[in-house]
């Protein structure tokens, strides 16, 4: 049921559009494209190596900041189905995340055009990055359930939610190298986003990922699951009333 209503959001928000979820792509594509020229001027890197890192990582970084942002609604938005028909909480969780998968289905074209452009050809060391996308699929789902509830019960969470990402998008390496820290890379230890990123990007980019971030990247998931877990726990029966 999940999987049905996920696909079938995507063709109710794109019902009319001739590209339909295309249109992202052709944003995305855009985006980087300008992006990539400023920075790798500004920055003074080769366009080469930097462009392929940029479109990946704009891409990646796209379904956190919506995971994150559309967990806040996850719950609200569903208000009139919650109230009215009795189904696991899960259902709405695992629905958005579908969504947001599909979508990131599409954007995946833009950084594989990229990398064909640039000749840029992973090796074996990106079949790490199913086991990142295993864990974000985990920590997807802990959050909606976590921020979805919460939210629900203080709407003013979400606007400090949307400032925070903000804030987290440039404090992270995305549209910068971390390595342009130099000593000062080892602050990265505190950003929960760029170890998450990380697992995912540095495979397909075959750059040496080192233990130090998996067991970041690990141990950030267990805390954000087992905070879900706590909250959903004591909150499963209010959110309908909060709502």
């Amino acid at each position: 049921m999940a999987v049905t209503l996920g696909w079938l959001d995507i063709r109710l928000r794109y019902r009319g559009s001739v590209l339909g979820p295309f249109w992202l792509t052709i944003s995305t594509a855009v985006m980087i494209a300008a992006l990539g020229f400023l920075y790798s001027t500004l920055f003074k890197l080769d366009l080469a190596a930097y462009l392929p890192y940029l479109a990946l990582s704009q891409v990646l970084w796209g379904f956190i900041a919506t995971m994150v942002s559309e967990s806040c609604q996850v719950f609200v938005e569903n208000e009139g189905t919650i109230r009215s028909v009795r189904m696991p909480f899960s259902v709405f969780s695992i629905r958005m995340l579908v969504r947001n998968a599909i979508a990131l289905g599409h954007n995946v074209a833009v950084f594989v055009v990229v990398f064909a452009i640039f000749h840029v050809i992973p090796g074996w060391d990106s079949l790490w990055t199913l086991l990142g996308l295993a864990i974000w699929v985990i920590d997807s789902f802990a959050l909606t359930l976590l921020l979805g509830g919460f939210c629900a019960r203080f709407r003013d969470i979400q606007p400090i939610v949307n400032s925070v990402m903000q804030i987290a998008f440039f404090i992270t390496p995305v549209i910068w190298k971390a390595d342009q820290l130099g000593p000062r890379i080892r602050l990265l230890a505190l950003n929960p986003f760029f170890d998450l990123l990380e697992i995912v990007r540095a495979p397909l980019l075959s750059t040496p990922l080192s233990t130090t971030v998996w067991i970041g990247a690990i141990g950030y998931s267990v805390l954000l699951c087992t905070a879900s877990w706590l909250f959903f726990v004591h909150a499963r029966g209010r959110i309908t009333f909060w709502v």
